[in-house]
């Protein structure tokens, strides 16, 4: 690699290579040409060609969230990144590490407004605002030091999206880059004993102490439980903190399930997460709070916690419950998750019908990609989720369209694992094109479009808020078994639970994309919005 006359494309292919990157989402284009043409003449990476920038930019993200590897994507300057930006800001709420390879102008037309191909103003800015870390590589000679810097950004702290930009002519520039010998060591800080001694005191005053898990704990399933288990509490998430522990742990509930407790609850021990509901829920100075989260900056946001520890997930919670002797904790875990599934499951029949017929086709380890739709909204909740990295969502992004494009990329990281995406047929058409990627790509997916004709959500809102008036909330539709065949892909329509479970016994069996249109009457399903959110509680 060192010591080698090679294009500045030749040069981020390596760099990709070095950091074991296999798989790149994205369209060429010309500022692109010199990374594409090095791609082609090296042919060791697969290459997942998107019909839009929008498509590879969710795939890329897909596939960091299921492999829990950075994810790369590379779109053109100026509209290309702009079509990308959904899903970079969606990546940033998700904590995902997506890489996205960009271009810009050639170099000396940088900011002189000159109208040039895909110039827009500032795209530096645009980048800096939607990723962790951003830089640019004005010299083939700079490229190996950027990347390499690029996937430490990457691989430590908080992961977050970042972007590296490389112009054109320095994408075509001939040198002799060279990286250093060894790839950067990605460290995780230590945890001083002291701040583990003011938390195992604050746990043993404790009388009703629980665990609340986000994202960033998906890796520490397995010391999380040990530590409830040490002092049970139970081990509560939302969407972003699904499958850190199974389901059907016993120590496992839902945060709605816990929120008409929560004024009982006097200890919250916050792994990976952002402890959003210290906001939504409320909080007093009886409510202490100890805070493990690779960000230092997340941990003054919602609260000031009376224990802060700057640690990975996995290791802080191993070595907080080596300083706890064992307790009781104050909740009936099981109770309250017994009454939370028999009220859920007598408001939401409808949607529990399909999600129990969904989880049934799965193994314990396929993947459920979500979407801003009623099935995905009770998904958080009914839905059994039985391993990490299992359950895709968009975090408080709320990013409608998302799912299809995003499904797919998981497929691909998922590997010979299934993925089964939700989607609602407003949301769906968003990235419906991609339908040609994974057919020419061959991936896998299961696809469910819940077809009612109209933005679903907006028109129900619209309904109650406005004296029945609805507004731009109705869809026309195309027929969507027939539009799968047209793209190659295998259609079928599902009325009712019972037929869905025989089209997804089907599908498993067939080795590309499957769509599956399943009718239903929107105004017939109430809504699971309202356990999205709660209300204040202290």
């Amino acid at each position: 690699m060192n010591g080698v006359t090679m294009t500045g494309g030749d040069a981020l292919v390596a760099g990709l290579k070095r950091w074991g990157v296999d798989t790149l989402f994205g369209l060429p284009g010309i500022q692109l040409d010199g990374l594409f043409d090095a791609l082609q003449r090296d042919g060791s990476l697969r290459v997942v060609h998107t019909r839009h920038e929008q498509g590879a930019a969710y795939m890329a993200f897909g596939y960091a969230q299921v492999t829990g590897r950075p994810g790369v994507c590379a779109v053109v300057p100026g509209p290309g990144l702009l079509n990308a930006s959904a899903a970079l800001a969606t990546a940033f709420a998700c904590n995902a590490p997506v890489l996205c390879l960009t271009s810009t102008i050639p170099t000396r037309y940088i900011d002189r407004r000159q109208g040039l191909l895909h110039d827009i103003e500032d795209q530096s800015g645009l980048l800096r605002g939607l990723t962790k870390w951003y830089a640019r590589a004005n010299d083939v000679s700079e490229i190996p030091r950027l990347l390499d810097e690029a996937f430490v950004q990457l691989q430590t702290g908080r992961p977050r999206p970042v972007a590296l930009e490389i112009p054109p002519d320095v994408l075509a520039q001939i040198g002799l880059p060279t990286y250093a010998a060894e790839r950067p060591v990605l460290g995780t800080p230590a945890i001083p004993l002291a701040l583990l001694q003011r938390a195992a005191a604050l746990i043993a005053q404790a009388a009703c102490p629980v665990i609340v898990v986000g994202g960033g704990a998906q890796a520490a399933g397995p010391e999380i439980r040990r530590l409830a288990e040490r002092i049970g509490a139970p081990i509560v998430s939302r969407a972003m903190g699904r499958g850190v522990v199974r389901s059907d742990d016993p120590l496992s509930l839902p945060g709605a399930a816990l929120q008409p407790h929560w004024p009982d609850v006097d200890l919250v021990i916050g792994i990976g997460t952002r402890l959003q509901h210290l906001r939504e829920w409320g909080h007093d100075d009886r409510l202490k709070v100890i805070h493990i989260d690779l960000d230092r900056a997340e941990m003054q946001r919602v609260v000031v916690p009376d224990v802060a520890i700057t640690a990975d997930a996995r290791a802080g919670a191993a070595q907080l419950c080596d300083a706890l002797a064992p307790q009781v904790g104050g909740l009936d875990i099981a109770a309250i998750r017994a009454a939370f599934d028999a009220q859920f499951a007598s408001e939401f029949k409808h949607q529990i019908a399909y999600l129990e017929v969904i989880r049934e086709a799965m193994a314990d380890d396929d993947v459920f990609v979500d979407e801003m739709t009623q099935m995905g909204y009770a998904a958080r909740f009914a839905l059994p989720v039985l391993a990490p990295r299992t359950f895709v969502t968009s975090s408080y992004q709320g990013t409608l369209g998302y799912g299809f494009a995003t499904a797919l990329g998981a497929q691909i990281g998922a590997a010979a694992r299934r993925v089964i995406s939700v989607n609602g047929d407003g949301g769906f058409l968003f990235t419906m094109p991609e339908l040609a990627t994974a057919v020419q790509h061959a991936i896998p997916l299961i696809a469910i479009v819940f077809s009612d004709g109209h933005f679903g959500n907006v028109r129900r809102i619209q309904k109650a808020m406005y004296g029945g008036r609805v507004i731009a909330s109705d869809l026309h539709n195309p027929d969507f078994v027939r539009l799968a065949e047209a793209f190659g892909a295998t259609g079928m329509r599902a009325t009712g639970p019972e037929e869905l479970r025989n089209a997804l016994a089907a599908a498993r069996l067939i080795d590309g994309p499957v769509l599956i249109e399943v009718p239903v009457d929107g105004d017939a399903i109430p809504s699971a919005g309202k356990y999205l959110y709660g209300r204040k509680m202290r």
